[in-house]
């Protein structure tokens, strides 16, 4: 059951408009489908090192202290209510494209890893986030670093499509503007479903 609620986490929160959807369609619209490709790519690879990082930085927390590693848990349940919270109170101008200016395809890619990868908030959610699905029964670190490429996956794939679909979405933005608001309210719900299931499930423990 952990791992299926740990893969809706990961799509929801994958397909749930947010900056990086908005950074690699602003990049399309700017530089052409390649650029936000590259940019796709990019973010990706920055992603991968908040991964490894989380993975072990959880591994060193739990040979420390079991009882900060079940505090990390209990906060990562939090965070997902949270997140569902953001979700719902986000306005209507938080699903605005942002106008940004074309850098070429290598400069977009280079850009997306040193973005993605120097986002404290990427490595804070991954820290929350992964260790709320883990097995005690399986080695921690493979765990982690799995589930960890899995959102990594998503979120690429969801940005891929997003980047071919750019041309289109962004001839209709008050369309564009609605659905992502639909979507988000869904998700938003469904976080806080989420982190509520997860800390009942603790205390029951």
């Amino acid at each position: 059951m952990s791992f299926a609620a740990f893969l809706l986490a990961a799509v929801v929160l994958a397909i749930t408009p947010g900056p990086g959807i908005a950074y690699v369609v602003a990049r399309t619209a700017a530089g052409g489908r390649s650029e936000g490709l590259a940019s796709c790519v990019g973010t990706g690879l920055g992603g991968l090192v908040h991964v490894v990082a989380a993975a072990f930085g959880v591994s060193v927390l739990i040979a420390e202290s079991a009882v900060a590693f079940n505090l990390l848990k209990y906060v990562g349940a939090a965070y997902l209510a949270y997140l569902g919270i953001r979700m719902l109170l986000r306005k209507e101008n938080d699903f605005e494209i942002e106008q940004v200016e074309s850098q070429g395809a290598r400069r977009a890619f280079r850009e997306g890893v040193l973005v993605e990868a120097l986002n404290v908030k990427t490595a804070l959610f991954f820290l929350a986030f992964l260790p709320q699905f883990v097995s005690p029964e399986l080695q921690l670190v493979p765990q982690l670093v799995v589930m960890g490429v899995i959102c990594v996956a998503l979120n690429t794939a969801v940005d891929v499509v997003a980047v071919y679909a750019a041309a289109r979405v962004l001839k209709s933005g008050a369309a564009r503007a609605a659905r992502a608001k639909l979507l988000n309210r869904t998700s938003g719900v469904t976080m806080l479903g989420l982190g509520a299931y997860l800390a009942l499930a603790r205390r029951e423990a």
